[in-house]
């Protein structure tokens, strides 16, 4: 077994979010497996990775709706790795459908991608972890988990608050295995993708008249929320989710 932990984050190719935890936890020191669904940028993100911190970084194309793609990924880290230390849940996908009007296929794909493709991973990697006696699984959620608001789509805010509680009773159940289990439930957090989602009157004015630290959050902001919550220092904290929205919705 080797002696550098490994973690493997998902969707962690794009310009968002994933790609910034990755960067943060091979930082950090962590073996970092980057997976995607998206074979170009998923080679691009691993080469990159390994010409900025000097060591190779593993990468498998990953659709976390396939579940036998799921078990057969995480089943070739724990045989080439000999363990699986940090999950890193990001994979997202979100349309905008009022629920009068959503199609069933939209209904289905952000709860297969958003909350099934969560269970997924969790599903594959908790007996790795468990015979390991340690883990540490971090689900990004969002704030559209518990919002009164149109902004998100009901499917989306579905799957993000079924992540939720997902995320609370692994880990009840697993803490006495030395795994802690928490989420992290970001507000805005910008990138080019967004703007394929929400329209444009969406952005105008957020950083001055919501934000209550005047900006939008970047993907760095949630990769060191992500950091602390795997390492020593969160070693008390499970069953936890942590609001990062720059104040425009705390969550109490």
């Amino acid at each position: 077994m080797q002696s550098r932990q490994v973690a493997l984050v998902t969707a962690s190719a794009g310009a968002g979010i994933g790609s910034a935890v990755a960067r943060r936890l091979a930082a950090d020191g962590f073996d970092v497996v980057v997976s995607d669904i998206h074979e170009r940028r998923l080679k691009e993100m691993a080469e990159k990775l390994s010409a900025e911190f000097e060591r190779e970084f593993s990468s498998y194309l990953l659709d976390v709706t396939d579940e036998s793609n799921v078990e057969s990924v995480i089943s070739q880290i724990a045989e080439s790795k000999g363990r699986l230390d940090v999950l890193v849940n990001n994979a997202g996908w979100s349309k905008i459908e009022p629920v009068a009007e959503m199609s069933t296929e939209t209904w289905r794909r952000c709860l297969d991608v958003d909350l099934n493709g969560t269970f997924y991973t969790m599903r594959y990697a908790l007996p790795i972890m468990q015979a390991n006696r340690s883990g540490a699984i971090v689900n990004i959620s969002s704030i559209a988990a518990y919002e009164t608001s149109t902004e998100h789509g009901a499917a989306y805010s579905a799957a993000k608050a079924g992540v939720l509680a997902l995320t609370r009773v692994a880990a009840a159940e697993n803490g006495r295995f030395g795994i802690r289990v928490n989420a992290v439930a970001p507000g805005l957090i910008y990138n080019d993708f967004l703007r394929k989602i929400y329209p444009d009157e969406f952005f105008d004015g957020y950083a001055e008249n919501r934000s209550l630290v005047g900006r939008v959050g970047r993907p760095e902001d949630v990769a060191g929320l992500v950091s602390y919550l795997v390492g020593p220092d969160a070693g008390y904290v499970t069953g936890e989710v942590y609001g990062i929205s720059g104040g425009v919705h705390p969550h109490g």
